[in-house]
């Protein structure tokens, strides 16, 4: 896989005018684009075919969390879209795991096309250990435990991969093994701010602790120029 192909690009705007603006202006220097709930919920899923449109690949993230009828049901409906990934979270338990991936495997079948691949979203890299204990009531376990006991429950639902801090990659290769997909996000160059990321890293020492993917935003979107900020990445990334 090549530098650049590691690189999704979350498309954080609120307009579909700047989203597919940076997605003309970046397809050469990313391999994914990422729609969060920001960009979807102003513009509609019409924004994933137009991304199609532009050639681009996306990642779908609305991290569904719902009783596992709901969730399968929205897994369907993001697999007829195309979508390159989609994730949920860990937090709503196997069964429904085990029914978005056994009914976007099914949708994918029935339409022809290439399975999503299916992402569980572990501990979201804003949350510290004291909030995790504090806030969230979780005691007795750190951080790192409760993602790779997380981890174990997604491989075993029929997930194909995790969205975690870097922090955690070496412990899900560990356990999980080299064909579960490892999307990174808490991704900062050391020439750019930490912002509101908690457990963070550089592309390198992500791709380097064996990151499939690694999700960078604002240190792309937000600078000057946007294609110089992503080329020093890939040049980070091959160095």
């Amino acid at each position: 896989m090549e530098a650049k192909d590691r690189i999704v690009l979350a498309l954080d705007v609120d307009t579909l005018e700047e989203g597919l603006g940076l997605v003309k202006k970046l397809s050469g220097y990313v391999g994914v684009f990422k729609i969060g709930m920001q960009l979807y919920n102003s513009v509609g899923p019409d924004i994933v075919r137009r991304v199609h449109e532009l050639g681009g690949r996306v990642f779908l993230d609305l991290k569904l969390h719902d009783i596992p009828n709901t969730v399968g049901a929205a897994g369907k409906v993001l697999t007829r879209l195309q979508t390159y990934m989609f994730n949920v979270h860990a937090a709503g338990g196997r069964e429904m795991m085990r029914t978005v991936a056994r009914e976007a495997n099914a949708e994918a079948i029935k339409n022809g096309t290439i399975p999503p691949l299916i992402l569980a979203v572990t501990v979201l890299t804003s949350i510290s250990q004291q909030e995790l204990e504090q806030e969230m009531f979780v005691t007795g376990l750190k951080v790192e435990e409760l993602v790779v006991k997380w981890a174990l429950i997604a491989k075993e639902a029929g997930m194909g991969g995790v969205v975690c801090s870097p922090r955690e990659i070496s412990l899900i290769r560990q356990a999980c093994g080299s064909d579960f997909k490892i999307v990174t996000p808490g991704i900062r160059p050391l020439w750019s701010a930490a912002d509101d990321q908690k457990r963070i890293t550089t592309p390198r020492q992500a791709l380097d602790q064996g990151a499939d993917y690694i999700v960078i935003g604002r240190p792309i979107v937000k600078a000057e120029d946007p294609c110089a900020a992503a080329q020093k990445i890939i040049a980070e990334l091959e160095a």
